[in-house]
């Protein structure tokens, strides 16, 4: 058991110099041990607290880091407040359901109590993000840091956020066109092994899904009940996307193969020859779903990341300087 630790964690270590490697950006492992030496230190200890009062927010911090780093990159624009003369992204429909965005302010406030001017809302919410996959139970990995975080928030940037329709065909592409792979785009939907869809995401599976069917074919009867059930709750009703919604495992997959997916965009991963290989392989083996989450989730939090002049360090995550 020690030696698979060592390996695990050397395994982890190579995967994030890869992924710098690969980014070319000047983001480091290391870039706070001097300005900021405990800054993991004070994040992760904010979050594991939050996490303890309320596991469920660890979904939210997860899905908050996804839904910024796919609209105008990883730079915490999901975090800025709206004004009277600007609409921003966190009070887009698709943005509504988000939630964590105290446990963020409570690790600026105490990082700027230690180290002010330092620490990026950005990294702060990429770190938050690691420390809750690993707080669910999901692997331990560290990540590069640097980013600084932008100065645009607007509601219509976030149509670059996938729905919740999609097909397996539709999910590659726009996946395909953000530079991730087809496995990828299956590893990085298993993030929804944490949390709830609200109905009013997939509804539409449920009454006149097409001019043949009336409910979604690729839905398990019985779960298309549960899903009824729930939505007779309102729109707002919220559904366990598995068996164990606060809990970092493989049984999302599971779940996909019994069609018991509640997305469209979730069962078309089964459903579709493209992508059913990808998920069987997840369902059977966790550790593999672990290790290839790890590579594509450090892979995500690169994306066009902003650094010196490009971006600021924020003195509160949710206004502008």
């Amino acid at each position: 058991m020690k030696k698979m630790g060592i390996i695990n964690v050397v395994g982890n270590l190579i995967v994030v110099m890869n992924m710098m490697v690969m980014s070319g950006y000047g983001l480091s492992v290391n870039y706070y041990m001097m300005a900021c030496p405990f800054a993991d230190m004070v994040i992760r200890n904010t979050v594991n607290k939050a996490l303890q009062s309320d596991p469920t927010l660890a979904a939210g911090l997860v899905r908050m880091h996804f839904h910024d780093c796919f609209v105008e990159g990883c730079d915490g624009s999901v975090l800025i407040d709206s004004t009277k003369d600007n609409t921003a992204e966190k009070d887009s429909p698709a943005n509504l359901s988000l939630r964590g965005y105290e446990i963020i302010d409570a690790a600026k406030d105490a990082l700027e109590r230690q180290c002010p001017g330092v620490v990026s809302c950005a990294d702060i919410l990429a770190m938050a993000a690691r420390d809750a996959v690993f707080f669910a139970g999901g692997p331990f990995y560290d990540i590069p840091k640097g980013r600084k975080d932008g100065r645009r928030s607007k509601i219509e940037d976030t149509i670059n956020l996938p729905p919740p329709t999609l097909n397996s065909s539709e999910l590659i592409t726009m996946f395909g066109k953000r530079g991730f792979t087809t496995q990828e785009m299956v590893v990085l939907s298993g993030g929804h092994t944490l949390g709830m869809a609200r109905c009013s995401s997939f509804k539409g599976r449920l009454t006149n899904f097409d001019s043949t069917h009336e409910v979604d074919p690729s839905l398990d009867t019985q779960f298309a009940r549960t899903l009824l059930k729930t939505c007779s709750g309102g729109d707002k009703a919220e559904q366990p996307f598995d068996s164990s919604r606060n809990s970092f495992d493989n049984d999302y997959f599971n779940a996909l193969q019994r069609k018991a997916g509640v997305l469209v965009s979730d069962q078309t991963l089964f459903a579709s020859p493209m992508t059913r290989g990808i998920v069987n392989a997840y369902a059977m083996n966790q550790a593999m779903f672990f290790f290839d989450f790890q590579r594509a989730f450090v892979k995500m939090g690169l994306m066009d990341v902003k650094e010196g002049s490009k971006g600021e360090v924020r003195n509160t995550c949710r206004i502008v300087n």
